[in-house]
């Protein structure tokens, strides 16, 4: 296992870094993956496209639509990673699962189409996958999709529901997995979309977090027609598609080690200022102990870019990732908000909070990531089951 970056990633990183200082949207307020307010949406569409524009995004893509074979590996990992030590917008939505399933299961039609869009940032797109009954359990979607017509007439009349959709009310398009043979086992008969969110029949209804912010979405679907041309891969293999989409997201995961060390650098400083100082033994132990877990969970990220450097990655390995960032993630912020003690009730706006209250709405926040891409206790029995190779539990 090599961790260590090589000569040419880091010249990488030092270009990579100046365009962001020189190009980056101003600073990201609030923490997570977070909806920005519409009038954010041409400055973000415009750094996005730039990216593309600078051959930081869409690294992997096929050459004839700007990717780059000669890159390394992990060039799109080292984006990720200043983006978020920059603490600047990332691009915002799904633009990146929706692109991963286009170059590998679409016609070329379908990649000509879209893929100069998202290049461009003209369509924004969001993840409909989601459901009120269908979330960590994501092969129980009810949502229905059903054939009319034939040939270039044909369509799919789609009826259902959509939850947690991030970005939804910025989306132009949507990444949308839907029922086709509801006789099918669950994992069978689904298919995978690309849905132009403007048609008729669909709603995107805001959802008021515990944050104060919208960043989530409902969304309606009522008879809305989808043509044929637009099933990404073949019909009622949607879950193929989407699995490998997700597979294939790995650079997330170094920009999340970049965000865990700024909020510790920041959680030091606080400690620093508050009435329970670093002579405090208490608070030296939890901050040693947050200290040595952040460093741990880069060591994680690097096992997995290795591994998956080598061919040789485990079932495992996003699954403990992801459980180890979001409860760790969740601890920083809820020890910040300790720190202030009654201080750490005002919100943001409040002329006396800290940070503007960043902490209070990282604390809120946190709790999402433990349940986003599979609640950590379905996890945790994947990883039983698939990593370790135990029983399966009974059903």
């Amino acid at each position: 296992m090599r961790l260590e970056s090589t000569p040419e990633l880091e010249v990488f990183r030092r270009k990579v870094r100046a365009f962001v200082t020189e190009h980056a949207p101003g600073v990201k307020a609030h923490s997570g993956v977070r909806a920005p307010e519409p009038e954010l949406m041409p400055a973000i569409r415009e750094w996005t496209a730039r990216l593309y524009e600078a051959g930081l995004l869409g690294i992997d893509w096929p050459v004839e639509y700007g990717g780059r074979p000669d890159a390394h590996p992990l060039e799109p990992s080292v984006v990720a990673e200043e983006i978020a030590r920059a603490r600047t917008w990332p691009p915002v939505g799904a633009a990146s699962l929706a692109s991963a399933a286009l170059i590998e299961f679409g016609t070329d039609g379908q990649r000509a189409r879209f893929l100069p869009r998202i290049r461009r940032c003209a369509d924004v797109w969001c993840q409909l996958f989601s459901e009120p009954e269908a979330g960590s359990d994501l092969a129980a979607l009810r949502t229905r999709a059903r054939l009319e017509g034939e040939g270039e007439k044909a369509v799919f009349v789609v009826d259902g529901q959509k939850v947690w959709t991030t970005n939804g009310q910025h989306a132009d398009m949507g990444y949308l997995l839907a029922r086709t043979d509801a006789d099918a086992p669950k994992h069978k008969g689904i298919t995978a979309f690309a849905l132009d969110m403007r048609s008729p029949g669909v709603d995107v209804r805001p959802l008021r977090e515990i944050t104060g912010t919208t960043d989530f979405n409902e969304v309606f679907l009522d008879a809305v027609r989808i043509p044929a041309a637009n099933v990404i891969g073949r019909v009622n293999d949607g879950w193929r598609v989407a699995m490998s989409s997700l597979g294939r997201e790995r650079s997330g995961v170094a920009a999340r080690g970049a965000e865990l060390a700024a909020v510790l650098d920041d959680l030091v400083r606080l400690a620093e200022r508050t009435p329970v100082t670093l002579d405090d033994s208490a608070t030296r132990q939890t901050l040693g102990e947050l200290a040595a877990r952040v460093h741990v969970n880069a060591a994680m990220i690097g096992l997995a870019q290795s591994r998956m450097l080598h061919g040789t990655e485990q079932p495992a390995d996003a699954l403990l990732g992801k459980i180890f960032f979001s409860e760790l993630n969740h601890d920083l912020a809820d020890f910040g908000l300790r720190l202030q003690g009654t201080d750490g009730l005002l919100t943001e706006e409040d002329p006396g909070a800290t940070a503007d209250g960043w902490w209070q709405d990282a604390h809120l926040y946190s709790r999402a990531y433990t349940i986003a891409g599979g609640a950590n206790e379905v996890l945790r029995t994947q990883i039983a089951e698939r990593g370790l190779g135990l029983p399966r539990e009974s059903r």
